[in-house]
């Protein structure tokens, strides 16, 4: 059975920083790309960043470029998010994501944590 299991949520002050992990268990997915979504309140679930299997290419949104970063730790099945200088904006449910089949993309057959929540006060 797959599992991802995000941690790393929390309260922080505007201009801070929260460090996102999401460990996924019952398969390996090193070869297979990963990502973080977000969803707000009233909103849709939204791209914030992926990282693509084997060659760790990464894209991000073009809302958190330049202020998040999202890596991988293949040998922990481990995928992360470093959120750096956050606005109110940022607040939402951050759920991790990992593609079954594919290296470069997140395909509607992910599989999906079950979120934490990042709360930017201002």
């Amino acid at each position: 059975q797959v599992q991802l299991v995000e941690s790393g949520g929390g309260l922080v002050q505007a201009g801070g920083s929260l460090r996102l992990s999401c460990a996924a268990s019952g398969r390996t997915f090193s070869k297979n790309a990963m990502g973080w979504f977000r969803q707000a309140p009233g909103k849709e679930r939204e791209f914030v960043a992926t990282i693509t299997g084997s060659d760790s290419m990464t894209n991000y949104a073009d809302s958190v470029k330049g202020r998040f970063t999202i890596s991988r730790d293949s040998a922990k099945n481990t995928v992360y998010l470093q959120m750096n200088n956050l606005n109110p904006e940022d607040t939402a449910v951050y759920y991790c994501a990992a593609d079954p089949l594919y290296s470069r993309s997140i395909t509607m057959n992910a599989y999906w944590g079950q979120g934490t929540q990042v709360t930017v006060s201002s």
